[in-house]
């Protein structure tokens, strides 16, 4: 009867993957541990250690997930003006960022979460996040719309800019009235200082 109960051995590595998102959201990452992810999913905390040895395990699948999705709300439109690119791919920054906060979070502020750069995939989506917006400098700059500079090194100023303030709104740190409004000002300032060459 226990084993009925179980979830399919080639459902287990994505049940868990899911468990542990559900066990992020609801109770931030010092709740993913392996006997937390493992109830959530029906699993023996064994199903844990076999597929991702471990609670460290867990923890790179749900950067990677983060990064993925945080990657899909940067990744403008294709056939937007590259100016309207730079404005989406900001925007969705943020809408990640409040919609996904524990994930955020974990990604970007959790001291665990440095250790995890180590892995390969984790780097990988990190990197692959990273490079959306750098494509979007650089289709910005060959059509002119900005002044020349290089593309890394502007997408790292805008990041940064981006992430300070959308780090300060989850920390409600936002002394204006309207967060949404101010990070939109924000960012037509950034674009105004790509454009003019500040």
């Amino acid at each position: 009867m226990a084993d009925r109960a179980r979830t399919p051995s080639k459902d287990v590595e994505r049940a868990l993957i899911e468990a542990a998102e559900v066990v992020l959201i609801r109770d931030g990452l010092a709740g993913v541990t392996v006997r937390a992810v493992a109830a959530e999913a029906s699993v023996a905390p064994m199903g844990v250690y076999n597929r991702f040895s471990g609670k460290d395990g867990l923890e790179c699948e749900l950067l990677i997930r983060g990064f993925q999705r945080l990657r899909a709300e940067v990744r403008a439109p294709a056939d937007a003006e590259p100016l309207t690119r730079l404005r989406e791919s900001a925007i969705g920054y943020r809408r990640f960022a409040i919609e996904h906060p524990q994930h955020y979070q974990m990604m970007f502020h959790h001291p665990s979460a440095g250790k995890h750069f180590a892995n390969k995939a984790v780097q990988e989506s990190a990197s692959g996040t990273f490079d959306e917006l750098v494509a979007h400098i650089g289709y910005a700059t060959a059509r002119g719309a900005i002044a020349d500079g290089d593309a890394v090194e502007r997408a790292q100023q805008f990041w940064s800019a981006l992430h300070g303030a959308v780090s300060l709104e989850l920390n409600d740190a936002i002394r204006t009235p309207d967060p949404a409004a101010t990070y939109a000002q924000l960012v037509e300032l950034l674009i105004h200082g790509l454009r003019h060459d500040l």
